[in-house]
């Protein structure tokens, strides 16, 4: 375990491609990500086996089937036949799987920790946040898609003359797109309310980590999901995207804003639906009354968790000037002492990023709002010595607009801290933002933090905590304003996405046209009388 006090040494390891020794795998070995790599439906014309290097300590860690578009078309029409059946099945039936899923996902959590640290270099304590929120949004859907799905009576167009039902098919074969940052979370949960839905999926994770992805189908199998119904395509997003977006009838996507246009803007082109969860430049206000103990904790959580690697951290952090000092003496002492590490249990404090690019790209930003003025207060270095892409916790002062940091997400362990005058100001700060994801309100009185946050343009605030509450309340909606984004996840739209709404309406006795004897104009007169009258009759209006 290092902390950030350590001194770093001055030259860069390079830790090679190496094959990670079995005994670093914790509960995995080699023939069990060779028995994940077998779920892979493949087309016969794959390429070279494209391979996972784990960023917590750059070796190698196993290989995988490089898809192609042929793996695509067979994964889809696979999916395609198994999904006619199920949409015949019980939803009762449906719904059984992903509670069986939930109890095995909680029986299972050592081994997906495992896979989930070494796949992406996270933080245990991060990694086990996937197995929980999987586990929620399984037993959520499980007991409330039937209420969610209908068939919902509606009022008719002549009070009891027509019955009319809102329905909820399934759309058919989802296509979902999910990123290496949540790789259980992000892939599983999309998955599992369009599946109860009664459609079939075929998901394609992101190249960096697969077998997060192919872990979580193999269970959902054992919990008695059809064979064929869900399929993994794996392989790289700019091969395998466009042919998953012009095969199958709905496309949820999470990753970048940039790629996120792209993506719909090809479903846009085929006339079928999207959903885009994307980028973030996530405030957390502080106001004066907060309690200045919890505030720090929400802090360290909503910057740090997951090495700021998650779509909903906190990246600008807004103090009132009358607690501004205090609160950052305490915030810097804490962020300093915090542990970095890549070992597989709960001892660290914080994990890697998982990548060289993302390495670079917070690199890139902090030393860019440094040259133009910014304070590191603490961290600000990259940590070769505990791993390769380790970069310690950091915060920063006196970012300004000119710098990139101010208004690019930086998906990194950085946060720039400023002082702010009154509500008024922090508000308009806030939203001064193309994106809209999440925020994070402190205070000591809650109504006061109820109105603060509904003038916050953001699709999810939280009151006194950073983003946990929010997200894992799974009844409610999840999702972005402006430039994060387009639908929601959890709770009713998370499901119903997934459906095309129909309406049945069964007419009795007369029509809703002029009888046999009666004139048009006498007609319109008499349906002017009784639209009047309805309007004065509670229930019917």
């Amino acid at each position: 375990m290092v902390t950030m006090s350590e001194s770093p040494p001055t030259t860069v390891i390079d830790m090679g491609a190496h094959q990670l020794p079995e005994e670093e795998m914790g509960s995995l070995t080699s023939e069990r990500f060779r028995q994940l790599a077998e779920l892979v439906p493949l087309a016969g014309d794959e390429g070279p086996d494209l391979q996972v290097v784990s960023p917590g300590t750059g070796s190698l860690l196993a290989e995988y089937p490089h898809g192609s578009p042929a793996t695509v078309s067979k994964a889809v029409k696979r999916s395609r036949r198994a999904q006619q059946e199920w949409a015949e099945t019980d939803l009762t039936e449906r719904a059984a799987v992903l509670m069986r899923y939930h109890d095995l996902i909680l029986s299972y959590r050592e081994e997906i920790l495992d896979l989930v640290q070494l796949e992406t270099g996270k933080a245990r304590k991060s990694a086990f946040e996937e197995v929980a929120d999987v586990a929620m949004v399984a037993r959520y859907y499980a007991v409330n898609a039937e209420r969610h799905l209908g068939p919902h009576p509606r009022k008719g167009a002549l009070p009891g003359l027509t019955s009319t039902w809102e329905h909820h098919r399934p759309k058919g074969v989802v296509g979902i797109i999910s990123p290496w940052n949540y790789p259980l979370s992000m892939a599983i949960t999309d998955a599992l309310p369009a599946l109860v839905a009664g459609n079939g999926v075929v998901l394609k994770p992101d190249q960096q980590t697969p077998f997060t992805a192919l872990w979580g189908l193999e269970l959902l199998q054992k919990a008695g999901l059809p064979l064929d119904l869900f399929q993994i395509v794996t392989g790289k997003g700019s091969e395998l995207g466009t042919p998953l977006i012009d095969q199958t009838d709905f496309i949820a996507f999470t990753g970048s804003t940039n790629t996120g246009r792209i993506v719909a803007r090809q479903a846009a082109e085929r006339l079928i639906g999207c959903s885009l969860e994307l980028g973030g430049k996530n405030p957390m206000i502080v106001l004066a009354d907060a309690h200045l103990e919890s505030a720090v904790d929400g802090a360290i959580r909503g910057c740090f968790a997951n090495a700021g690697q998650l779509c909903i951290s906190i990246e600008r952090l807004y103090v009132h000037q009358s607690i501004y000092d205090r609160f950052v003496k305490r915030l810097v002492a804490r962020v300093s002492r915090m542990s970095l590490d890549a070992s597989l249990d709960f001892e660290a404090d914080m994990g890697s990023l998982s990548s060289r690019a993302q390495l670079e790209k917070v690199e890139t930003q902090v030393l860019d709002a440094v040259a133009r003025g910014a304070r590191v207060l603490t961290g600000g270095r990259h940590r070769p010595d505990i791993g390769p892409y380790f970069y310690e916790p950091t915060v920063l002062e006196g970012v300004s607009e000119d710098m990139e940091i101010c208004c690019e997400e930086t998906f990194g362990p950085v946060v720039a801290v400023s002082p702010f005058e009154s509500v008024e100001e922090v508000i308009d700060r806030a939203n001064d933002s193309r994106y809209g994801l999440n925020a994070s309100i402190w205070t000591s009185d809650i109504e006061v933090g109820r109105e603060v946050a509904g003038r916050v343009q953001t699709g999810t605030v939280n009151v006194n905590e950073a983003y946990a509450a929010t997200w894992a309340s799974v009844d409610a909606p999840m999702g972005g304003f402006k430039e994060s984004g387009l639908g929601r996840r959890h709770g009713a739209e998370g499901i119903l996405k997934y459906t095309e709404a129909q309406t049945i309406s069964v007419q009795r006795g007369m029509p809703i046209a002029s009888p046999p004897g009666v004139g048009e104009k006498d007609f319109s007169e008499l349906m002017s009388g009784a639209l009047r009258l309805l309007r004065w009759i509670p229930g019917l209006r």
